[in-house]
C-alpha cells in the first residue's frame, strides 16, 4: 500500500522544509495545534494529537522522514511518511509525498487525508 502525490508550493523549498518541521509555522498554516522536535529521533504530533511520530530523516532544504501513525491505530503500527523537496522555479517548490506501509484498512481515509 502506498500514497504518491506531487504538489507545487509558492515558495522557497527551505520555507517549506521549515513550515513542515517547526510546530509554530505548522499549526499556522493548518489551523490545528502540533509538537514537533526538527531533530533526528525527535517525536512529533499534530492536529491536535491525531498523528503521532518519531522524526527518522531529516535533510535541511530535501528532504524528511518520519516514522507516522494515527492515534487510533493499533499500538506498535507505523507507516513511513516521506517528503522531498525540490526547487521547480523561481519561488516555487515540488514536494513528493510518499506514504508507505500503513495498515491496509486505512488506505481510504488516508488517501483522503493527504489531499
Amino acid at each position: 500500500m502506498s500514497i504518491h502525490q506531487e504538489v507545487v508550493f509558492k515558495c522557497s523549498v527551505q520555507q517549506l522544509f521549515d513550515t513542515l518541521t517547526n510546530a509554530d509555522q505548522f499549526g499556522e498554516l493548518t489551523g490545528a495545534p502540533a509538537e514537533i522536535a526538527a531533530e533526528v529521533s525527535g517525536e512529533f504530533s499534530c492536529f491536535g494529537g491525531m498523528v503521532l511520530g518519531v522524526m527518522v530523516e531529516l535533510v535541511a532544504g530535501e528532504r524528511i522522514v518520519q516514522a507516522w501513525r494515527i492515534a487510533n491505530w493499533e499500538p506498535g503500527d507505523y507507516s513511513i511518511v516521506r517528503f522531498e523537496l525540490e526547487a521547480s522555479a523561481e519561488d516555487e517548490c515540488k514536494l513528493v509525498l510518499d506514504h508507505l506501509a500503513y495498515p491496509e484498512e486505512h488506505a481510504d481515509h488516508l488517501d483522503i487525508g493527504w489531499h
